[in-house]
């Protein structure tokens, strides 16, 4: 008897010639038919991607696929709860900008606010977090990338800061994807935003260290998730998804996280989140001992470790949330230009909206070209322009956050 052999794979890794034979959902409600196809052309992938995260090849029919071998998943499982109505954009990037700045500003002016506190054995006044956090998930609601537009163009200076505000952001856009309501969307963020925050209490020395510390200072370190906890109940944060996010955030699927060693379904869905938030956005970050990965190259690695350190189906949604080249991203087309990706295209994932910075021959353009993918070169037919690859921060000595793009 021959056996099907399956390789899963990104739906952004996909190349002509390869045999798709099972989605990563139900072909019903799909325009795919059931028995599998052979992608011929760009236009199939793009479709792929408004449906799916990730596909199943045939490695059989498949004509010498060259990517690596993924492991086959068990399929998806029902692990979030019912979704909700769905959120759709009601206001224009251009327009939610200033509401995503001032939101932005008031959550960076906290977060500096809280850390100082902690550092001087201040308390945490009840209420200030939640009154921070609600203009930013209003905003978010209001249109998914202009906040996320904004901080790819801010400096990330100080890691501490940058990351409340971001995994606040990221969490918050995680409970939109998934249409949950919009007090578990507050919820979300507000655990984002301090999950860390435990972390000012823990000598500096320890969070810039380079290498594998002692016992000693690896339980100072794990701390941080019961002292975040102490200072949830400082600032009156009774949720229950906010505390379960911090509570979780380290907890990891096969059981390797801590501070209790969970593992699976164990690890409330917030936690879940947590943890994947918290680890894409310190796999962006510069660190003393580091370079930050790209936005494409954090969700791979994320997308790696799916249902060993977390939960595949919460990895797979994740990706979806952001699409496979995040708002922010640095990427080149297939002409050459290069651009930094201003939003998502939700019905052709590979095909969002760009601010190209360089032409073809690697030059700036004077002034940046606003151009969305669906239009541009679309007369060209399977030559239309596209994104070929994503590129690594700083390319081509690029700084979206040096070029005043806001």
């Amino acid at each position: 008897m021959k056996f099907l052999e399956e390789r899963q794979m990104l739906v952004g890794l996909l190349e002509k010639g390869m045999y798709v034979s099972r989605l990563d959902r139900d072909w019903v409600g799909t325009p795919f038919p059931f028995q599998g196809f052979e992608i011929s052309s760009d236009d199939d992938i793009e479709l792929l991607s408004a449906y799916c995260t990730s596909v199943f090849i045939d490695v059989e029919k498949s004509v010498s696929p060259s990517r690596p071998s993924l492991r086959v998943s068990a399929g998806p499982r029902n692990v979030f709860p019912p979704r909700g109505p769905e959120y759709h954009n009601t206001v224009g990037l251009a327009e939610e900008i200033p509401h995503a700045r001032e939101a932005h500003g008031g959550l960076r002016a906290l977060a500096q606010r809280i850390a100082d506190d902690v550092r001087n054995g201040r308390r945490l006044e009840p209420g200030v977090v939640q009154e921070a956090i609600e203009p930013m998930v209003e905003s978010l609601i209001r249109n998914a990338d202009a906040l996320f537009w904004l901080m790819a163009l801010m400096k990330r200076d100080d890691y501490a800061y940058s990351h409340a505000v971001n995994c606040s952001a990221l969490a918050a856009a995680f409970g939109r994807h998934l249409a949950l309501p919009r007090e578990v969307l507050v919820e979300l963020a507000t655990g984002g935003f301090l999950l860390d925050a435990g972390m000012s209490s823990v000598p500096a020395e320890l969070t810039h260290h380079d290498g594998t510390l002692d016992p000693e200072a690896m339980a100072l370190m794990r701390g941080h998730v019961g002292r975040s906890m102490e200072l949830l109940d400082q600032a009156g944060v009774t949720g229950k998804w906010a505390r379960e996010l911090v509570a979780g955030h380290h907890e990891r699927h096969d059981g390797s996280g801590y501070p209790q060693g969970l593992a699976g379904d164990k690890i409330p869905l917030a936690g879940r989140i947590g943890g994947v938030v918290d680890t894409y956005d310190a796999l962006r970050s510069d660190r003393p001992h580091r370079n930050g990965e790209s936005r494409h190259g954090a969700l791979q690695a994320l997308y790696r470790a799916r249902d060993r350190l977390f939960q595949s189906e919460v990895v797979e949604q994740f990706l979806q949330c952001l699409g496979v080249y995040p708002t922010g991203s640095l990427v080149e087309l297939s002409t050459g230009e290069v651009g930094v990706v201003m939003a998502q295209n939700q019905v052709r994932r590979l095909r969002p909206r760009l601010m190209l910075l360089l032409d073809k021959d690697k030059q700036p353009y004077s002034p940046f070209r606003d151009v969305d993918l669906m239009n541009y070169g679309a007369d060209l037919g399977d030559n239309a322009v596209k994104i070929t690859q994503a590129l690594e921060p700083g390319a081509f000595g690029l700084d979206p956050a040096e070029l005043f793009l806001a």
